[in-house]
């Protein structure tokens, strides 16, 4: 029994000095460094929702086919690649048959997304559409082709931020700055902030054509923040 206290008295102690052993004794400072910038997007998509009609009467349809080949050529004609047109969906809708009351006809929609760098040609590409054919249009997205790039520089800027804030405070106290010990990112790319409209008239289905489009992008800000924990020497 005395032999068995005895290894639960040691077992104990042992723990005890290796707990102490593991506290972090270093002197440190916690400062947040943070970078921000200003960009315009340069790809933007756009959606555009194209229907079927009847010219008078319920008669001379004007076909999905007929508005998609029109929305084609603009396209081309706006100096817009065929790849950087999708289509996002297809349905349909109905319309009542004074002569066929009881059956009901279908017309065909069709949903497409452009991709373009020049909101201008969006404006072109809707003066080359059937303007009855057009159902509505608006901004679904919008991108940077350097956004990647533009976030890696910020992650360095706003690191580097932390680290010119810890140096200044490091002085402050006497002491000389030391290796990051810590590093947080709290940051997520699952989306950038929207940007603001100067001006904003997208078209609906039936408005006349000179309402079409009227959009202005101010610059939008991306930034990033870290915070960061550095010892003191």
């Amino acid at each position: 029994m005395k032999k068995l206290i005895a290894i639960l008295l040691l077992t104990a102690t042992t723990w005890s000095v290796t707990s102490a052993q593991q506290v972090d004794t270093r002197r440190k400072i916690e400062v947040y460094g943070a970078a921000e910038e200003e960009i315009t997007p340069d790809i933007i998509y756009v959606a555009i929702s194209l229907k079927e009609y009847f010219k008078s009467n319920n008669k001379d349809k004007v076909t999905i086919d007929a508005l998609e080949k029109q929305l084609a050529a603009a396209i081309k004609k706006a100096g817009i690649q065929e790849s950087d047109l999708t289509i996002e969906n297809i349905s349909s809708y109905h319309y009542i048959d004074p002569k066929k009351k009881k059956d009901p006809g279908f017309l065909a929609s069709k949903q497409y997304k452009i991709k373009v760098s020049d909101l201008n040609a969006i404006n072109e590409i809707l003066a080359g559409i059937d303007e009855k054919g057009i159902q509505s249009t608006n901004i679904t997205g919008y991108d940077h082709s350097r956004m990647d790039e533009i976030k890696d520089k910020l992650r360095i800027k706003a690191i580097a931020n932390a680290k010119a804030k810890a140096t200044v405070m490091a002085q402050a106290l006497g002491d000389t700055l030391g290796k990051a010990l810590e590093v947080t990112d709290n940051n997520t790319d699952t989306g950038t902030p929207q940007p603001m409209f100067k001006t904003m008239a997208m078209r609906a289905a039936d408005a006349p054509m000179e309402e079409s489009l009227d959009i202005d992008f101010k610059k939008i800000k991306v930034n990033y923040q870290f915070r960061v924990v550095f010892e003191l020497k």
